[in-house]
């Protein structure tokens, strides 16, 4: 690649060159056996984020939906993770029960606490405050419901999801896929 390609790409990327505007969308498909996707993309070429988005689905057994064709299914959410030894329940309850959180969840290893979007921000600050440290700590897509795959469709379904993942313009990549954990430590081997 010439040098002079690889300099206005840089550019480009840092914002010093002019004309070139970059554009946020949303995309929304279903992948393998039904399940619900959302890519966000942020771009400054619009045709070729649309048909690196549609190739990645319909190669992976998926297709592109409409607008609105799978955002129902998801909230957004704030969500923050912390390790069940570095806080008890009752510490965490309190903190989302002072601070406006909606839900505290056992998930395993990590406690979890749901926030809406707009008390993310004062419960992710009384969690700093009492010296709670978090493993995330974020506002995303929660799916209401999940689709739990097996086999071959779940393959696929983690293939698609890679592939859109590793999209140079892709931001997020949000699912309501859902597979037993000994299954995802095979996909992974």
């Amino acid at each position: 690649m010439p040098q002079e390609n690889i300099k206005r790409a840089i550019l480009r990327g840092t914002g010093e060159l002019e004309g070139v505007s970059y554009e946020e969308i949303t995309f929304e498909g279903y992948g393998p056996g039904g399940v619900a996707v959302i890519v966000d993309v942020m771009t400054d070429n619009r045709n070729r984020a649309v048909s690196e988005i549609r190739h990645a689905f319909s190669k992976n057994g998926g297709n592109l939906g409409e607008s609105g064709s799978v955002r129902f299914m998801f909230a957004k959410k704030g969500l923050i993770a912390v390790e069940k030894d570095s806080a008890t329940e009752e510490q965490l309850m309190d903190i989302v029960l002072e601070h406006g959180g909606e839900d505290l969840n056992d998930e395993g290893d990590t406690w979890e606490i749901v926030t809406d979007p707009s008390a993310y921000e004062a419960v992710s600050e009384a969690v700093k405050a009492a010296g709670i440290p978090t493993v995330m700590s974020e506002v995303t897509m929660v799916a209401n419901l999940y689709t739990k795959l097996e086999g071959a469709q779940a393959n696929q379904m983690i293939r698609l999801i890679d592939t859109l993942e590793d999209l140079d313009d892709t931001q997020n990549v949000y699912s309501n896929f859902d597979m037993d954990a000994d299954q995802l430590e095979q996909a992974a081997g």
